[in-house]
């Protein structure tokens, strides 16, 4: 049968099991619906015998959930240059790309706008996901739901894979006197998506669902467009995508290459990944809990423990909470801060929730993430979906004071932040500790300062003095614990006496 099939071939493949053609045929089964569907689809994309496929192409891409200000679309970014390998029958996935920030507002692990590019390496096989930085291979289990949309959802022929494999669902969608069959998938815990189809049997949209560590259920709108013969594949010349209603990719496509090898092994550090949280005291009844990619600080107050930062995903905060408990007998954690809407630091809240913490965050993050937190997950059910619990949330404007007989926690929130709009900090005056994120990652030891000094770095410095802040020590959530010194020393400017 050819690869290209016209809208009467396509009506001759069906006659032979409806002789009204499938869209009016009513004497087929639902499963023979569906399987005629598939046929029909792998037929005009001729992706029926496929086993690996690699696409290439640059555009631009998003920073998905490091939004400047909460609600915001996702900062842009140039996609210099992106490569997919999916294997389908292996079921894995590697991505590589180059990218620059396109807008100077925003976070995401990218250099800040004009500062240069960010090359990454990510994987996923199996139940594990990973990245590789240099030679260094990190478990990233937080983005493994992504990456397996990613792999089946990401191109048709892919997606007409998983219609196979996973038992998909025939249906009809009608509007503006037009129709479409649909196709619908589900890969519980992972993700649903209907595939819409052209008459001439292509996929022009995909319409998924996937879970959100921070926003339950997440809708992805992924669309192809300009189909054309490649390596005997009709494949689209660019491929457009949108996340919880903003952009997130616009792939316009170089080079597709059909059963190449792709061979992707699951590392033995990654297998062997567990979460672990390693605890270092930082001062009387101040506790460092590190262990992973992000951190998290433990206070304790006269009735209870503070928690500075729920990170990533249930997993991770499940892990950090188990420990933070058992740091004090009779005491537990009843109020968790956030220091931004950020999905890689506030990830964890939903768990912390379903444990009945209070939830403190910025005044612009508490409306999103109260409208955020009514929704459920139903794609991956979580620990608050199950709880059926309303979370309580506190905003803190300029400054809030947790104080007892302890010691009083300070909450600051940072003015003219190019990272995100609310970051908080946490300020520990009779210990002079100061907790932050994202506005001082400390690098190396002994890493000379840049010439120019980093735009975070100088901003928390700035409102440090406006603050009349002067720390001893940075305990940052991501990194590791340093003086102050250090962070003046890399924007050029004095410490306070």
């Amino acid at each position: 049968m050819p690869m290209s099939l016209t809208r009467n071939t396509v009506a001759r493949v069906t006659l032979s099991v409806c002789a009204l053609g499938l869209a009016a045929c009513t004497t087929l089964t639902p499963e023979a619906q569906t399987a005629a569907l598939i046929q029909q689809a792998e037929a005009a994309m001729g992706s029926a015998a496929l086993k690996t496929l690699t696409v290439t192409g640059r555009g631009s891409s998003a920073s998905v959930g490091q939004a400047y200000a909460p609600g915001m679309a996702w900062p842009g970014l140039h996609l210099k240059a992106l490569s997919r390998s999916m294997n389908f029958e292996a079921a894995s996935f590697r991505e590589e790309y180059i990218r620059s920030r396109s807008e100077p507002l925003g976070g995401g692990a990218v250099p800040l706008f004009g500062s240069g590019d960010a090359r990454g390496v990510v994987l996923a096989r199996e139940a594990h996901a990973w990245d590789v930085a240099g030679v260094a291979t990190v478990s990233n289990p937080a983005s493994l739901s992504q990456r397996v949309h990613d792999l089946w959802t990401g191109t048709p022929q892919g997606a007409i894979k998983a219609a196979a494999r996973l038992g998909a669902r025939a249906g009809v969608r009608r509007a503006f006197l037009r129709r479409w069959d649909t196709l619908t998938i589900d890969m519980p815990g992972q993700f649903s998506a209907t595939l819409v189809l052209e008459d001439n049997g292509l996929i022009s949209r995909i319409e998924s669902m996937l879970p959100s560590a921070v926003l339950g259920d997440v809708s992805v709108v992924t669309e192809f467009h300009d189909y054309g013969r490649r390596v005997g594949l009709m494949f689209p010349s660019q491929i457009s995508q949108t996340h919880g209603g903003f952009s997130a990719l616009d792939l316009k496509v170089t080079d597709v290459v059909a059963d190449a090898t792709v061979e992707i092994t699951i590392p033995d550090v990654v297998r062997a990944a567990r979460e672990t949280v390693s605890v270092e005291k930082a001062a009387d009844g101040v506790w460092f809990l590190a262990g992973g990619t992000h951190n998290s600080v433990v206070i304790e107050l006269a009735e209870q423990l503070v928690l500075v930062e729920a990170p990533l995903d249930d997993g991770r905060v499940r892990a950090v909470l188990d420990v933070a408990n058992n740091l004090v007998a009779g005491k537990k954690v009843v109020t968790v801060v956030n220091t931004h809407h950020h999905f890689d630091h506030a990830g964890g809240l939903r768990m912390a929730a379903a444990e009945g913490a209070t939830l403190i965050t910025s005044a612009q993050a508490k409306p999103y993430f109260e409208a955020a937190f009514a929704q459920p997950q139903t794609r991956a059910p979580d620990a608050l979906t199950k709880s059926g619990r309303k979370p309580i949330f506190i905003g803190v404007d300029s400054k809030t004071v947790l104080s007892d007989a302890n010691r009083p926690v300070e909450i600051h929130s940072l003015q003219d932040s190019v990272h995100a709009r609310g970051l908080l900090v946490v300020w520990l005056p009779r210990e002079r500790l100061l907790i932050e994120a994202d506005a001082y990652t400390p690098g190396p030891p002994g890493v000379a300062p840049p010439e120019k000094p980093n735009a975070n770095h100088l901003n928390l410095v700035l409102n440090l003095e406006r603050l009349g802040l002067a720390p001893e020590r940075i305990l940052p959530l991501q990194g590791r614990i340093v003086q102050a010194a250090d962070l003046y020393a890399q924007t050029g400017r004095k410490p306070p006496p």
